[in-house]
């Protein structure tokens, strides 16, 4: 298997961890020690956010400007932000993902990104990790489908309709009866 970095994972219905049902995650790296991702379709709820934010980077002020941009990026380093942004923008502290997307963990990016216009971004807390071989695994396992990603997608369709649109771009129809056998 390739590198996935620059992909997407979309989490199959069967998955039971409620971390990641129905995840979307956008791989930023990916090769023979493991690979980190980040969910991209899982925005908190404002109580979420008023007992997590207490704890993370930014303040009140920034905390209400970036509402609708906070997601939980995964379990790992929860504490942590990272900012997920559109490649139009690089600070010398972005680290490319590819020639559209771009990741920083630097407070002042942040704040630079509020006040661009038309430079999407997303503040992701937490990240998910995979060690050597285990991603490799769960995907021969069935737990994750692979697609290839755009920039629109991925800062554009809302959050709640991104698990769906992914997996019915591939064709899958992910209805109610979706893995269930039976007999004729």
């Amino acid at each position: 298997m390739g590198s996935l970095k620059n992909q997407i994972l979309i989490s199959m219905p069967q998955m039971k961890d409620p971390l990641f049902s129905k995840s979307v995650i956008y791989i930023c790296e990916h090769n023979i020690n493991g690979a980190m991702g980040m969910i991209i379709n899982k925005q908190f709820s404002e109580p979420e956010l008023n007992t997590i934010i207490e704890k993370v980077l930014v303040d009140d002020e920034s905390h209400k400007a970036l509402a609708n941009d906070i997601y939980f990026g995964g379990p790992v380093l929860l504490e942590k932000g990272i900012v997920l942004h559109h490649g139009s923008y690089m600070s010398h502290d972005s680290i490319a993902i590819s020639k559209s997307i771009a990741i920083t963990s630097k407070k002042d990016v942040l704040g630079e990104l509020q006040q661009k216009e038309g430079v999407p971004f997303k503040l992701m807390l937490g990240h998910a990790g995979w060690s050597k071989g285990q991603l490799e695994k769960e995907i021969a396992n069935g737990d994750w489908l692979m697609q290839a990603t755009t920039t629109d997608f991925i800062f554009n369709v809302p959050s709640n309709q991104m698990w769906r649109q992914a997996t019915e771009s591939l064709g899958l129809d992910l209805g109610p009866t979706f893995g269930m056998g039976g007999q004729a």
